[in-house]
């Protein structure tokens, strides 16, 4: 399971990321004294061969509102088969708090490097010496 902290400005905590443990693609969006305010869920398959988007859903803490999405988008079979590109989008209410957004944008970056790159982690980087992730 990975956890990843979050930093803005560098060395002020402002929150991290936490992998659940489940069937399921599932993490935590943790506040700096380490207290659950967002899940995001993902499907059973993330793989993009199905020709689709990836989505993963955004929800309160409760798990019972859905309040935004983070997507990978299909992006036709020759550059999902031939190249490392990828294009994701992401959607959350405008008001949502900076910090929160910030800690949403990091959760992407966690979410492309889990389950769309490889050698430390997905299927496409090969594993060269620096594909580290701290």
């Amino acid at each position: 399971m990975q956890l990843m902290e979050v930093h803005a400005p560098p060395g002020t905590v402002i929150g991290s990321i936490l992998q659940d443990i489940s069937l399921l693609p599932r993490f935590s969006v943790l506040d700096s004294a380490g207290k659950a305010v967002l899940s995001i869920e993902g499907p059973f398959c993330t793989s993009a061969v199905f020709c689709n988007d990836v989505v993963f859903d955004i929800f309160t803490r409760n798990g019972h509102v859905k309040i935004g999405t983070m997507s990978k988008n299909w992006s036709g079979v020759l550059r999902e088969a031939f190249t490392d590109i990828d294009n994701f989008t992401v959607t959350f209410p405008v008001d949502l708090d900076v910090g929160l957004k910030a800690m949403l944008l990091a959760a992407l970056f966690l979410i492309d490097f889990i389950f769309f790159e490889s050698g430390a982690g997905g299927p496409n980087v090969p594993d060269l010496p620096g594909n580290v992730i701290n």
